[in-house]
């Protein structure tokens, strides 16, 4: 397909976006929507592709949870804030603790490269969560979008701190010391004794023996989105229109051969 030119306004736009800092970044008003898939768009058939690609449908993941996360990525990605890596990991919270409900994605290659437990809040619920909080000592789990940080050794090792991006759901993350780190509880020696994996407070916790592989993959300022649906969750960055303009723009852009 011919790339397409960017309007004006879309340039500007980008220009405005950009940001070396940590600060959550504020897009225009006017530009602002909420995630509405499309359903027979370019840009929706190329995100269903890699959907299907990567075989996210056999892994359990939602390919509308899937969209969400990957329009995020793209509109972060163009912000500024994102490095080279093109890893997107989702946390699907719209799937009980017992199910593997974390993804970690290679968008480059279209390929799952990990899907693993990972815990919740222990007051955000107790086998799916149905309650958030941005406070501090909550210990409930945190919608939207993240960026990861440093690594760290603490008390539960060597962990990976998290950027909240979305005001007023997540942004208070480093405050409340939100980060991904192993615990005992996610394994399958829990769930077989609770039927469910045990809770954090509010960190999405892995498994002991994969926190090291999996903080490889994603560190480096990679983008993680926490989904539940039906929470009144928005974002500025699941500015649909935005992302596509964006994506639109890349040379290889919709090369992947459709199935």
């Amino acid at each position: 397909m011919r790339k397409s030119i960017p309007s004006l306004a879309v340039i500007l736009l980008v220009i405005s976006m950009v940001c070396t800092s940590w600060t959550v970044v504020e897009f225009p008003k006017q530009q602002l929507s909420l995630f509405t898939p499309g359903k027979d768009s370019i840009y929706n058939l190329y995100v269903s592709n890699i959907y299907h690609h990567a075989k996210l449908d056999s892994a359990g993941l939602s390919e509308v949870v899937f969209e969400k996360a990957f329009t995020g990525f793209y509109n972060l990605k163009y912000s500024g804030l994102t490095q080279s890596k093109d890893i997107l990991s989702i946390v699907d919270f719209d799937q009980e603790s017992y199910k593997k409900r974390l993804y970690i994605i290679d968008l480059k290659d279209n390929k799952l490269l990990m899907n693993t437990w990972v815990a919740h809040g222990q007051n955000s619920g107790d086998d799916k969560p149905d309650s958030f909080s941005n406070k501090p000592n909550s210990n409930q789990s945190s919608l939207g979008f993240y960026l990861t940080g440093e690594i760290y050794n603490g008390k539960h090792g060597r962990s990976l701190k998290l950027d909240g991006m979305d005001v007023g759901f997540n942004d208070k993350a480093r405050e409340r010391a939100i980060v991904l780190h192993g615990a005992n509880y996610v394994s399958q020696g829990t769930i077989d004794q609770l039927g469910r994996l045990g809770r954090s407070q509010g960190c999405p916790a892995v498994a002991s023996k994969l926190s090291d592989p999996i903080i490889k993959m994603i560190s480096g300022r990679t983008v993680l989105f926490i989904n539940r649906s039906d929470q009144g969750y928005n974002s500025q960055f699941l500015n649909e229109t935005l992302a596509a303009s964006m994506v639109s723009n890349q040379q290889e852009v919709f090369a992947v051969k459709m199935d």
